[in-house]
């Protein structure tokens, strides 16, 4: 791969870049890059941007662990924004959440059912921020802090809990949340990511 020669970098010397999943096709992230970085980003293979506000270089996940392998870098037709498609190692957004677009503003009117997907995957960007950061007080650090055993030892006591709703006829939905969640914590901790399992499903059920 080398690197893009008709790049037009603004009066800053930068240029926009949209973080894309290669897998997904999800977007991620906006960040900017300079000229550096797009050259260490096509050298190394892994993200680099340009810090406006520290006004320095940075690659992706240097302090977090939340790296981006970049398998392609495209170029728009004017020239003057980038996309990365990359392969997320963790939450792309500093809060925890997999995606920096997780705040709805249009589209999404009252009554309209949540994506169970698009919730499953916000969810497991959260835990596996909880599991980098592991903040005190968090639940879900708690569950970390206690090991596999724990927390597979969790998912079948809500697994439980799952089928006496269904024999009860009442609180499954919450039921079946709580196991989700456990659930999602439990291929964090060993390092699964939920996009394999979704693979999986594909897979089994073309």
């Amino acid at each position: 791969m080398s690197a893009p020669v008709e790049i037009r970098y603004d009066e800053n010397g930068l240029v926009p870049v949209i973080a894309q999943d290669a897998e997904t096709n999800e977007v991620l992230t906006l960040a900017y890059a300079n000229r550096e970085a797009v050259e260490k980003t096509v050298q190394t293979g892994e993200a680099h941007y340009y810090s406006r506000s520290r006004s320095e270089l940075w690659r992706k996940g240097e302090t977090s662990g939340n790296t981006q392998k970049v398998v392609e870098v495209r170029l728009d037709c004017d020239g003057d924004a980038l996309l990365y498609r990359v392969e997320p190692r963790g939450p792309a957004c500093h809060t925890g959440e997999r995606s920096c677009f997780f705040t709805p503003v249009y589209g999404e009117p009252d009554g309209e059912a949540p994506d169970l997907g698009r919730t499953l995957s916000r969810l497991a960007g959260t835990i596996a921020g909880r599991h980098e950061e592991m903040p005190e007080g968090s639940y879900t650090a708690k569950l970390f802090q206690r090991g596999t055993g724990y927390a597979a030892q969790k998912v079948g006591e809500e697994a439980v809990e799952v089928v006496v709703a269904a024999l009860e006829g009442k609180k499954l939905a919450e039921e079946t949340a709580d196991l989700l969640y456990h659930l999602l914590v439990l291929l964090e901790e060993r390092g699964v990511k939920p996009e394999e399992v979704a693979r999986v499903l594909d897979e089994r059920h073309r």
